[in-house]
C-alpha cells in the first residue's frame, strides 16, 4: 500500500515496502539493487514491484481496460533523468544570472530587489509543494518553479557576494559541486547504504532541522536580533554544517530514488519527478553552503 502522503510517496516511501521497494527485486532482466537473491520477476511477472500499484497504472486500466505489457520506451532511463534535470537547473541557473544583473543590490536598490526575490521564494515554495502533492509531475510547474527559485537565488546570492564576501557565490557552487561528486562517488561505491533506517533517519533530522530554525525565525522576527543564534557564530556554522550532511543525505536517496525507478521500470515522467527531487536538493545545499561562508566572513 502506498503512503497517503504524496511527498514520501515521490520519494518512494510505502508502508509495506519501506523506501522504494527495499524489500522488492528490480524487473526481470534488471540487476538488483540492494538486495541478494534470485529474481522473482523471472518466475513471476507479477511480483511485488512497488510501480505496479502506482497512480499511472490505475489510470491506463480505468481509461484503457487492462494494462498492456510494458514498453520500454516508456519507461524511466538515466538519459531521461539527466536531460530534465539539466533542464530544470538550465532554467534555474539563467533566472539567477537575469536576477543577478537586472536587479541592483546597492544601498539605494537592495530593499526592493530583496522584496522582489522574498516574494519570488515564496510562490516557488508554493509551487514546490503543489508539485509535491500532486499524483502527476507536471514539467511546467517543474520549470516554472526553478524560474522563481533562480530569481531567488541570483538576489540572495549577489547580496552576500556584494555586501558580504566576495566570490562566495562561486564559492557556494564549487562546495554544492563537491558536494554532489562526493556523494555519488560514494554511493557508486556502495559506501553509503541507503535503507529503510538511513530513510528515516534522515527524514526525522531533517523535519528537526526545519522545526528549530523556524523557531529560530519566528524569535528573531518578533524578539528581533539573530532569535535563538542558531544562524550566527559558532552555532551559526555548526548548523551550516549540518545543514550540508543533511543535503548529502538527501542526495544519496534521491540516487536510489533514480536508481530503483529505473531498476523497476518507472513510467517516464517520473524522470521529471527525479529532476525535481535534485533541484531542491541541490538548492538546499547550495543555500546552506552560501549562509555558511556569509557566517563564516561576519565572524571575521
Amino acid at each position: 500500500m502506498r503512503s497517503s502522503n504524496p511527498v514520501f510517496s515521490r520519494r518512494g516511501f510505502s508502508r509495506d515496502n519501506g523506501y522504494a521497494g527495499f524489500n522488492t527485486a528490480p524487473q526481470a532482466g534488471g540487476a538488483a539493487v540492494g538486495t541478494q537473491g534470485a529474481n522473482p520477476y523471472a518466475q513471476n511477472p507479477q511480483a511485488q514491484n512497488p510501480y505496479a500499484q502506482n497512480p499511472y497504472a490505475q489510470q491506463d486500466a480505468a481509461q484503457y481496460g487492462a494494462p498492456h505489457a510494458p514498453v520500454s520506451a516508456g519507461r524511466m532511463t538515466m538519459d531521461d533523468v539527466i536531460m530534465r534535470t539539466a533542464t530544470t537547473l538550465g532554467v534555474l541557473i539563467v533566472t539567477a544570472a537575469l536576477a543577478w544583473a537586472l536587479l541592483p543590490v546597492d544601498m539605494g536598490n537592495i530593499n526592493r530587489s530583496y522584496g522582489i526575490a522574498i516574494g519570488a521564494a515564496l510562490i516557488g515554495f508554493v509551487l514546490a509543494m503543489v508539485q509535491s502533492f500532486k499524483r502527476k509531475a507536471s514539467p511546467a510547474l517543474i520549470l516554472t518553479y526553478a524560474a522563481f527559485e533562480g530569481v531567488f537565488l541570483g538576489v540572495l546570492s549577489s547580496i552576500v557576494d556584494t555586501h558580504i564576501a566576495s566570490g562566495a557565490a562561486m564559492q557556494a557552487v564549487l562546495g554544492t559541486m563537491a558536494v554532489f561528486a562526493a556523494v555519488l562517488f560514494a554511493y557508486k561505491m556502495r559506501w553509503i547504504r541507503v535503507n529503510r533506517r538511513f530513510a528515516g533517519f534522515v527524514m526525522a533530522a531533517a523535519l528537526g532541522f526545519v522545526l528549530l530554525m523556524m523557531v529560530n525565525m519566528l524569535f528573531a522576527v518578533f524578539g528581533g536580533g539573530d532569535g535563538l543564534g542558531f544562524r550566527s557564530g559558532g552555532m551559526g556554522i555548526m548548523f551550516g554544517v549540518i545543514g550540508v550532511l543533511l543535503g548529502a543525505c538527501f542526495l544519496a536517496l534521491d540516487f536510489k530514488q533514480v536508481e530503483d525507478g529505473i531498476a523497476y521500470g518507472a513510467p517516464r515522467e517520473e524522470s521529471w519527478m527525479a529532476a525535481f527531487g535534485l533541484t531542491l536538493t541541490l538548492v538546499w545545499i547550495y543555500t546552506e553552503f552560501l549562509r555558511l561562508i556569509a557566517i563564516l566572513n561576519s565572524s571575521d
